[in-house]
């Protein structure tokens, strides 16, 4: 497994774990705003999937990112992809506040839309999504890559599935981020582009909370963010957290923060706990500060043992998989729309809700 220095840059590779014929499952990338596409594409590559056309208004970004999928053609409009019959997907990262609408425009094209978090930065965008979804019967799936894309946190979450800990009681993410200010594009420090810090990268968690405690749903108890310690970037949130009750009755936290501080050995020392009737599960999920070899690991304790798994080379990441063969079969095995439009759901209410907060503190 490999880590970056910064989140925005982070593509841990993985195996290649193919589930389709070579050629039988196209797709495009449409808005490469965000580096996260670079760990998008070469996970649904490692599925066995094949990116076809390449479309980026900003020629000089095209290209660059051409150089890493040489066989795939840079188009100069969107509709050379969406017209293409052989193209089952469009996968995007785009400015956050402008995803959706690149969404509906796929959909509406009758292929399924694949987005880097978060996927919305409005309710109101969240909405249109789903009747588009209901009238299109297309896919929008989005790249909740701390749970997806890390080993870790996938397998712990496969062990609360399948009752290792017994019924999951409360579950506490932490996820701090570095905040590399000097790499960043402008939008990334304007709140109506970004949509704040529990819309943005706070969707992970909630995401990572429902599929843990197995709920559907959630009652939001405490929100509250914070610009901390950056003066001169005044619409930038540096902290945030909620609190939830899920509907299954657990109790779940999720912290966010860009306080990585430089001597860290990834861009964010990730932690998840989870408590079970039966026994707990810690995740270590990008490094393992003490040990020299910094491997991610997951500890378990339960009735029966005490073990810990480490996460040593290249992994296999089976969600992408799952995915590609959702979209060639139409089912939903990977993740349900439903679970998929409820963590952004909940992520855009904590929002909302700290926002509210501030300004009555103000």
């Amino acid at each position: 497994m490999t880590t970056a220095s910064d989140g925005m840059s982070y593509n841990p590779g993985g195996q290649n774990v193919h589930v389709v014929e070579p050629g039988e499952f196209m797709f495009g990338l449409a808005c490469l705003d965000h580096a996260h596409i670079d760990g998008m594409t070469t996970a649904l590559e490692n599925a066995g999937a094949r990116l076809k056309y390449i479309f980026e208004p900003n020629a000089e970004k095209a290209q660059a990112f051409q150089q890493k999928f040489p066989h795939a053609s840079v188009v100069e409009n969107l509709d050379t992809i969406l017209s293409d019959e052989a193209i089952r997907c469009v996968a995007g990262a785009a400015i956050p506040n402008l995803r959706c609408d690149l969404g509906l425009k796929v959909m509406a094209a009758g292929k399924d839309y694949f987005t880097d978090k978060a996927p919305f930065t409005t309710l109101e965008q969240l909405e249109s999504a789903r009747e588009a979804v209901r009238t299109t019967g297309q896919k929008y799936m989005v790249y909740f890559s701390e749970r997806l894309h890390n080993a870790p946190t996938y397998y712990a979450g496969e062990l609360c599935r399948s009752g290792k800990i017994g019924r999951v009681l409360q579950a506490l993410v932490m996820a701090p981020h570095r905040l590399s200010k000097g790499n960043r594009p402008d939008w990334f420090f304007e709140k109506e582009r970004y949509g704040g810090i529990l819309t943005d990268i706070g969707s992970h968690q909630f995401e990572q909370l429902l599929h843990i405690t197995g709920a559907s749903d959630a009652a939001i108890n405490f929100s509250r963010v914070e610009n901390f310690s950056n003066p001169d970037k005044p619409e930038l949130e540096d902290f945030g957290e909620t609190s939830m009750t899920m509907d299954n009755g657990a109790s779940c936290y999720c912290r966010i923060d860009w306080f990585t501080p430089d001597a860290a050995r990834a861009w964010g020392d990730g932690r998840l706990f989870i408590l079970g009737t039966e026994g707990y599960i810690e995740v270590r999920k990008h490094l393992d500060i003490g040990r020299p070899d910094s491997v991610p690991s997951v500890f378990v304790v339960n009735n029966d043992e005490e073990t810990e798994t480490r996460f040593e080379g290249p992994q296999h990441f089976p969600f992408f998989g799952d995915l590609v063969l959702d979209m060639k079969n139409r089912t939903e095995n990977a993740m349900t729309q439903d679970h998929a439009f409820k963590a952004a759901e909940l992520s855009l209410k904590a929002q909302e809700i700290a926002d509210s907060a501030r300004c009555k503190t103000s």
